[in-house]
Formats: structure tokens, C-alpha cells, sequence
């Protein structure tokens, strides 16, 4: 069965690459909305529907839509401490209803439900609800931890043998971007309905103990986690010139792990795609010359 696969956000990091990987199974027609579609010429030249989309105007969303039969939706990146991600969120699903998409695939978070520490998970779980109210079929993907992330704070805790964080004895279920990726592609190019939750992990649970040792014996240099406050952290955030809100945002991602939300570990990448997801041990491998880069 032929079906139209839409894919927001794709000039982004994850967006690119989902249609990298449909283009690579010889989907027919693909569909990329992005807000900047020049960025996007080259995929255009290979076959792609490019369509502009913003959506922060709902009344071409539906436009930009139409025609789509299954539609990843990328959380988008307007983090600002306002209610704007939401509501752009909620335009989406708006106008995917109104465009008669069968079926929505959003990128979520590991534990959106109020009381999570973390600090974009509310707007995680209002796209969530707003689903759950909507006609559509739908597929929660709730994405953990970024492991690609690891890339920009254990240069400098390899440079200083002391790895801080306010994780306490909490683990993350680090998952690559790239096994997002393969995992969404694997979603959207599927022809099954309903609603389903699916928690994107990568193969184990790491605690930060486990991350600096992994550091350590990589690269032959001693790191040691020392489990610090979140205003530590904080502070010492803001010290190295990171603006507050932002210090915060991250660190609302040690205090979840601290409280548990983040120690899931499941086989879903492996059951959808058919390859395991690469373990934190084996990308900081991969990525040594980065690690034992002078930090920024």
C-alpha cells in the first residue's frame, strides 16, 4: 500500500535524517515541511516534496498537510520558558485533523506526566493529552536522553578527572540520535493504526558512576563523579556564561534522574528496527577523538 509520509521539522538534526533513512528504503512519496525550505534543496533534488510550514500560523498548517497519510511530528525547538512550544504542538495536531492525516507520530519524553522534574516535559504532556482528545490515530515515540549530549559535558570532566552532576545514584537510558531516527523511520513507514506509547531507549540504564568509569576506560585517564546540589550546578553554569534559564533546564534533567524518571531501559528500538541501538560504551568509543578534544 502506497502511503504519503510527512515529516516536520526536517532541516533539523533529527527531521534530516529520518528522510535520509526513508529516501535510503525507496519510499515513494516523502514529504518534508520545514519553515526554511531553501535549506532544503538538496533533498528536493532527490525526489522530496518540500513544503513550507510555520507553526505559528495555523491557518496554512492544514495546507502544508494535506495529502499526508502518516505524519512525524518533531517537538520543535522554541524552548523559552513560555507556553509557545505547546501551542505550536497544538496547531499541528489542529491541523493534521483538519487535513485528514491518518495517523501522527510525535516525539516525545520518557515521563511527561505532571511532577516530572523535567522542565519541557509539560509541554510534552499537553501535545500528548491533545492527541488522547483528537480523532487521530496516533504513536507516542518518548525519546530518553540524547546520547549525542554526553559529547558536550564529558570533555571536561575528562580534562579535569572529576565528572559534577546532581544525578545522585540515578541512571539515564541513553539513546543516539541516529536510533531515534532509524526508530521513527521505522514508525512512520509502517501501515499499522491505533494509539500506542513507546518508550525510545538505548540497551541499559548507565548511572553517572558508570558513565565516568566508561570515560576512564576510553580513554586511560581517571574521572571521578562527584555528586554535587542542582544549585551547584546551576551556579556553576551560569559562572562558565550560561544563561540561567538554560542552566536550569538542564539540570532539571539530573533531578529527574536523581528521582528515578529517566532509569528506563526497553527493546523497542530492536523490535522495530531489527538492530539492536548502539550502548553508550560503544558511541563514547566511537567518538574518542571528541572526548580527549580540549573542552570548548
Amino acid at each position: 500500500m502506497t502511503q504519503n509520509l510527512l515529516v516536520t521539522g526536517a532541516s533539523g538534526h533529527l527531521g534530516r535524517r529520518v528522510i535520509e533513512l526513508l529516501l535510503e528504503a525507496d519510499v515513494d512519496h516523502i514529504i518534508a515541511t520545514t519553515r526554511s525550505p531553501e535549506k532544503l534543496a538538496k533533498l528536493a533534488d532527490q525526489g522530496v516534496e518540500v513544503r513550507q510550514a510555520d507553526f505559528e500560523q495555523p491557518d496554512s498548517l492544514a495546507e502544508a498537510f494535506t495529502g499526508a497519510d502518516r505524519l512525524l511530528l518533531i517537538s520543535t525547538d522554541a524552548v523559552d520558558g513560555t507556553d509557545r512550544r505547546l501551542k505550536q504542538h497544538l496547531n499541528a495536531v489542529n491541523a493534521a485533523e483538519q487535513a485528514d492525516v491518518k495517523h501522527v507520530i510525535y516525539t516525545s519524553l520518557t515521563r511527561t506526566e505532571p511532577g516530572t522534574p523535567i522542565l519541557l516535559a509539560p509541554d510534552h504532556y499537553g501535545t500528548e493529552q491533545a492527541l488522547a482528545a483528537s480523532s487521530l490515530d496516533w504513536t507516542m515515540l518518548r525519546n530518553n536522553v540524547y546520547m549525542d549530549m554526553l559529547l558536550m559535558s564529558l570533555p571536561q570532566a575528562i580534562a579535569t578527572g572529576q565528572l559534577f552532576a546532581a544525578a545522585g545514584d540515578g541512571g539515564v537510558g541513553y539513546v543516539t540520535r541516529e536510533d531515534c531516527a532509524r526508530t521513527a523511520a521505522a514508525v512512520l513507514k509502517a501501515t499499522t493504526g491505533g494509539r500506542t506509547t513507546l518508550d525510545i531507549t538505548g540497551p541499559e540504564v548507565v548511572t553517572y558512576t558508570a558513565l565516568a568509569q566508561i570515560a576512564s576506560d576510553i580513554t586511560g585517564r581517571p574521572v571521578t563523579y562527584i555528586d554535587v546540589s542542582a544549585q551547584e550546578i546551576v551556579k556553576g553554569m551560569v559562572a562558565a556564561g550560561f544563561p540561567e534559564p538554560v542552566a536550569e533546564l538542564l539540570v532539571s534533567f539530573q533531578t529527574a534522574t536523581a528521582q528515578g524518571y529517566l532509569a528506563v531501559a526497553t527493546d523497542t528500538v530492536a523490535e522495530l528496527t531489527g538492530s539492536a541501538p548502539q550502548s553508550v560504551r560503544d558511541f563514547l568509543l566511537a567518538h574518542k577523538d571528541a572526548l580527549l578534544a580540549p573542552p570548548a
